[in-house]
């Protein structure tokens, strides 16, 4: 068989490449175009692969199950609000891949029937003397454990419980244990999403990832809700997920 010539397609730009006559590998997992010099393709022409330790990558960090709250003063801050959809695919496809497509938490593996999906998440630490959220690790998801680690969104989407069954199980928590890392993590949230951040992606521009300014303090619509210490507030998701591979129909 010739070589594939690959695509870099998003989800999102799933149908649009297809209507250019991409066709989809399912083996490999990715978009392909049938014969080279297809012009309709050339907005999802393959870039070189994303290396697959970020320079500056910490892939020790917040490694098992936990709740990783993002500070409501940092939503929309993100890394795929900061590519375009090739690079975030380039990333996406480079994080499923040296996982070996299995959760980098729990180890489960994808399942349509069960709407477990690998999906990517960001773990960032934060220079609270600096006021600087810097992104240290992308990490490979399942399902069940992203929504354990957005556990603020969980409740808002009425999931809680079953959050708290997962993140029990997989941690092998007590139920008090848990409760208490799951109020420790809020603790954390609220007095984290008093300050206004600023987004260091240096390990991405370093790997040749181009990144767009993220929206400034006065336009993310969390930084309205920084300090608030009453209701939970649903963090979004688009941030980090991957719900299904891009070529799922």
């Amino acid at each position: 068989m010739a070589e594939r010539i690959w695509l870099d397609v998003s989800y999102a730009e799933k149908d649009r490449a297809k209507a250019a006559g991409a066709r989809w590998d399912p083996a490999a997992k990715r978009w392909y175009a049938p014969r080279a010099g297809i012009a309709a393709l050339e907005p999802w022409a393959a870039a070189p692969d994303v290396p697959e330790l970020l320079p500056g990558e910490d892939r020790t960090l917040g490694d098992g199950l936990f709740v990783d709250l993002v500070p409501s003063s940092c939503w929309f801050t993100n890394v795929r609000s900061c590519v375009s959809p090739g690079d975030w695919e380039r990333l996406r496809r480079m994080i499923t891949r040296r996982a070996g497509r299995r959760c980098e938490a729990c180890g489960a593996g994808e399942d349509r029937q069960a709407r477990r999906w690998l999906e990517a998440h960001e773990r960032w630490v934060y220079d609270e003397p600096a006021r600087v959220q810097r992104l240290r690790r992308l990490i490979c998801l399942c399902t069940d454990c992203h929504t354990v680690t957005h556990f603020g969104y969980a409740q808002v989407r009425g999931l809680e419980a079953r959050a708290f069954a997962h993140l029990s199980r997989v941690t092998g928590m007590d139920g008090p244990t848990a409760r208490g890392h799951v109020d420790a993590a809020f603790a954390t949230w609220r007095r984290r999403s008093r300050l206004v951040w600023e987004l260091d992606l240096g390990i991405l521009t370093d790997a040749g990832i181009t990144v767009r300014r993220p929206p400034a303090a006065e336009e993310r619509p969390g930084v309205a809700a920084a300090g608030l210490t009453g209701p939970v507030l649903p963090a979004p998701r688009e941030d980090s997920d991957v719900p299904r591979e891009p070529g799922a129909r």
